[in-house]
Formats: C-alpha cells, sequence, structure tokens
C-alpha cells in the first residue's frame, strides 16, 4: 500500500511521460492510465481507503462513495473508458485512431479536474 505522496509523486511522473508528445503514442496512452490510477489513489489514500489495484477502481470508489462524493460514476466512468476501451488498442493493436488518443486525454483531463479540487 503507498502512501498519499507515493502515489502523487507517480502522478505527476506518469503525467509527464503522457504528455511528452515525443513518445510513441502507446506509451503515452499506458502514462495517462498510470497517472489517473495514481492520482485517484491518491484522493483514496487521503481518505484512508487503498484500492491496490486498478481493476478494483470502481467497485472501491461505490464501497467508499464519500471519497468523490457525487463525482464518483464520472471518475470510475471515465477511468474505466480509458482501461477498457482504449487503452487496448493502444497496448495491443494498431487499431487506434488520432481521435483515441483524443479521447484519453479527454478523459485524463476530466478524472485530474475532479481529483484535483477534492485534493484542494
Amino acid at each position: 500500500m503507498g502512501s498519499y505522496e507515493v502515489h502523487r509523486t507517480a502522478y505527476k511522473r506518469f503525467g509527464n511521460d503522457a504528455g511528452n508528445v515525443a513518445n510513441y503514442e502507446g506509451t503515452r496512452v499506458e502514462a495517462y492510465f498510470l497517472s489517473a490510477y495514481h492520482l485517484i489513489e491518491a484522493c483514496a489514500a487521503r481518505e484512508r481507503v487503498h484500492i491496490n489495484k486498478h481493476q478494483r477502481v470502481r467497485q472501491a470508489l461505490e464501497e467508499n462513495y464519500f471519497i468523490f462524493g457525487e463525482d464518483t460514476e464520472a471518475v470510475w466512468r471515465a477511468f474505466q473508458r480509458i482501461e477498457n476501451q482504449l487503452r487496448p488498442k493502444f497496448t495491443y493493436s494498431f487499431s487506434w485512431s488520432p481521435e483515441d488518443l483524443e479521447e484519453v486525454v479527454g478523459n485524463y483531463l476530466a478524472i485530474e479536474k475532479i481529483c484535483l479540487r477534492r485534493l484542494g
């Protein structure tokens, strides 16, 4: 289990890699995914909740609604869109399009906005 600081640092480092347009798009998408996960974990850790696995984000957030309150569904839906529908296109095939990358970024930014608002 990582602490708030560990997750916050990972969020920033992966976020830097994600934003680096010199990186291969697949690498950037993986970095957006990992950055989002660690930012969500940072919010959870702040409330003494530890998700521990990216596959548990939805379950953990629904069980601990107080972390994001009314934004809970928006966070897990945006994360799952990246994780389950978009990321596999970049990770396992070459079937992605520039619009898919834009959608990854849009979902990431939605998560980031909510999380940073919660973290103050």
